[in-house]
């Protein structure tokens, strides 16, 4: 194994170079992204957290890939008779605040994978970036000061979360905020361990400000969770193996759109042909991931069976390279975060973590600085949905990081933020590279599309970026799509981003310009770094 080249890709280059600072001191992909988690928690926090949730794809050479799912369930006091007289659950205030946030147990869950590798560093050199990061106050980005100005009205108010605001208002690209109570947070954490999130001093600060606070989380669910191993779902292609996420997750939707294009993009004769056929993918599988998708106890059909052979030739022998399907479909919107890391041992990391909407719930602990996650508005009132909230029971998750190794060689960990547009961007980006033979940097650079219903947008047509669609949007019309355009560049389509280590083992990492990332590779050896910065 090639030892000279390390790698990471972060939405946000402060948590690149968090990362990055790890493997370069000999650390593993896990204690890297463990950095990196902590470090863009605090940069990014209107799109993720210590308070919300995460999913860890991990492949070691040689081996098959293992998963953590880090996704919190719905507390002991969330059930129906919490919202009696609702129609529906929150999506902000306390009461959107009723899942148990994972992410935390999910970095410890790995790092216990990491000390099997090697000695370990330090939790406290790990999370020293991120405490200084808090401390010394970040920088507002366009993404952070959009979030702010739209949420404002709804959450300005609320308490602790004055944090995210200067003089009382929305927060202005380039300005300067401090996070000293999460800074403080993060040092208890390095001083008395991650568990302490669940067994310690912070829980017990957690659960006392969100009972305050009107949310159903008690100490006892703090006690209670736990992260767990699971095995990924996988699905064999003509250019090699799939993984991703098993429930309550949609991986596997994007694991049946590229099985299904592999079925039919020989069909395809220009590039409108190639845009079309991947969304009617899309259609099949999200039509079978809104019908089967949900807690693993209740799952009504072992997914492994919508990735057999027989099932996937039927659904791909009714998909038309001249007609579009018709769309009906309720989106589902997220603000997150997805990274990846490859140390000097081949070892690889695909991670997601989350909040799900900007900021969350918006109940933000006043002890601790940490925003409350609101994933719990995944789940339903009504007792015959899939989705009926059940405490104990993890809501659906849009969240899935991706990894592929092809039969050339490559190994590729890759993903993106964007609830809906999750499976529909890696399924983009892996097209346009692994079947198109397109640069990594225009796969993920060039303008991308979403199918469905967006923030605050009643309709369920596809959005094309203006690039995209002066390009294909006439002939994609032609065929029956419903198309609407929207401005380039557009953070809508997500931040995406990947890592490909090549069969010779040189390394590649990019990141997204609708982001604030960067792709990292650094040789060991000759001490250089190679960076794709592409704000």
């Amino acid at each position: 194994m090639n030892n000279d080249q390390v790698a990471f890709t972060a939405p946000h280059f402060a948590a690149s170079q968090a990362g990055l600072h790890i493997l370069e001191e000999g650390g593993t992909a896990i204690e890297a992204m463990v950095a990196a988690a902590a470090s863009i928690a605090v940069e990014y926090p209107h799109m993720n957290g210590l308070g919300g949730d995460g999913f860890w794809l991990i492949s070691e050479p040689g081996k098959t890939p293992v998963a953590i799912d880090a996704s919190g369930c719905a507390a002991q006091g969330a059930n129906a008779g919490f919202y009696q007289g609702m129609q529906g659950i929150p999506s902000r205030g306390p009461k959107a605040a009723l899942t148990m946030a994972g992410a935390v147990a999910g970095w410890e869950k790995a790092l216990t994978l990491s000390r099997q590798w090697q000695d370990p560093i330090a939790l406290s050199k790990l999370l020293d970036t991120a405490i200084n990061q808090a401390e010394w106050g970040i920088e507002v980005t366009q993404s952070l000061s959009d979030a702010s100005f739209k949420t404002f009205d709804e959450m300005a108010s609320g308490e602790g979360f004055e944090q995210f605001l200067i003089k009382e208002k929305a927060l202005k690209k380039g300005k300067v905020i401090k996070l000293p109570k999460l800074a403080k947070t993060l040092k208890t954490l390095a001083e008395n361990g991650l568990n302490d999130f669940y067994h310690g001093e912070i829980a017990k600060m957690l659960a006392n400000d969100l009972a305050e606070a009107g949310s159903p989380i008690r100490l006892q669910d703090f006690e209670s969770y736990k992260a767990e191993f699971v095995e990924p779902l996988n699905v064999e292609i003509s250019k090699g193996t799939l993984y991703n996420l098993p429930a309550p997750t949609q991986g596997i939707a994007s694991l049946i759109i590229l099985a299904l294009y592999d079925r039919v993009v020989h069909k395809a004769k220009s590039d409108a042909d190639n845009v079309h056929l991947l969304v009617e993918c899309t259609k099949k599988a999200f039509i079978l991931r809104n019908q089967y998708v949900t807690d693993p106890s209740r799952l009504s059909k072992n997914l492994n069976e919508l990735l057999e052979d027989s099932y996937l030739d039927t659904l791909a022998s009714e998909i038309s390279v001249e007609k579009a399907a018709p769309w009906p479909h309720k989106a589902a919107h997220g603000d997150t975060v997805w990274m990846a890391a490859c140390d000097s041992k081949g070892r690889m990391v695909s991670y997601i973590q989350s909040l799900y909407w900007e900021f969350g719930s918006g109940v933000v602990s006043p002890s601790t600085g940490i925003v409350w996650n609101n994933r719990g508005t995944s789940f339903s009132l009504d007792p015959n949905h899939p989705q009926y909230l059940v405490p104990g029971l993890t809501p659906f998750h849009t969240l899935n990081p991706a990894f592929a190794e092809l039969n050339d060689g490559r190994r590729i960990a890759y993903g993106t933020m964007g609830g809906e547009g999750q499976p529909q961007t890696q399924a983009a980006i892996f097209a346009r590279h692994v079947y198109h033979q397109q640069p990594l940097e225009e796969s993920i650079r060039l303008g991308r599309w979403l199918l469905g219903r967006t923030w605050g947008d009643e309709s369920n047509n596809l959005k094309l970026e203006r690039d995209l669609a002066d390009y294909v949007g006439d002939e994609l019309g032609a065929l029956g799509h419903d198309i609407a355009v929207i401005d380039a560049k557009n953070e809508l389509m997500g931040h995406a981003g990947a890592i490909i280590q090549t069969n010779n083992e040189d390394l590649e990492a990019e990141s997204d310009p609708r982001s604030d990332g960067k792709g990292l590779v650094s040789s060991l050896i000759t001490n250089t770094l190679t960076t794709q910065d592409i704000n």
